[in-house]
């Protein structure tokens, strides 16, 4: 079951830039930022709440670091924006095999590592409405050791 917006994925051209808009204008600061080489990007996670499932909310910044990655094809052929949207699940695999039963595609085979550690995979956007949508598992938060 889809639990909450996980994030919203924002394309960008240079990542320090919109991260330093971000907080100038709205006082959202960087609550995890990395290198995706697998998918070819540089990304800043904002958190902006937490949610009632233990989860949070964030955008995702996108900057590409090849041009022939998704993030820097879909850069070259619409500019900055909105890249897509992402609903956060406690079980992205039941999740993604339950919606692929509907008859949506599913890009991934099977789930792929995403940001802070999570299990991600996309949904094709021409089967929703135009709008390249993301299911993710975050990773288990550890506890502290003492």
């Amino acid at each position: 079951m889809l639990t909450r917006i996980d994030h919203i994925g924002i394309a960008c051209f240079d990542l320090d830039a919109t991260v330093e808009f971000y907080r100038a204008t709205y006082g959202f600061e960087v609550y995890h930022s990395e290198v995706n080489e697998e998918q070819g990007v540089r990304e800043a996670m904002l958190k902006i709440n937490e949610t009632s499932d233990g989860g949070a909310s964030y955008l995702q910044l996108l900057e590409p670091t090849r041009e022939d990655s998704a993030v820097g094809k879909w850069l070259a052929k619409n500019g900055e924006g909105v890249h897509h949207i992402a609903f956060g699940t406690a079980d992205v695999d039941a999740d993604a095999a339950g919606i692929r039963d509907k008859g949506v595609r599913v890009l991934y085979d099977e789930p792929r590592r995403g940001s802070m550690g999570s299990r991600i995979t996309f949904l094709h956007p021409k089967d929703c409405h135009g709008v390249l949508t993301e299911l993710v598992t975050s990773a288990p938060v550890e506890s502290p050791e003492h």
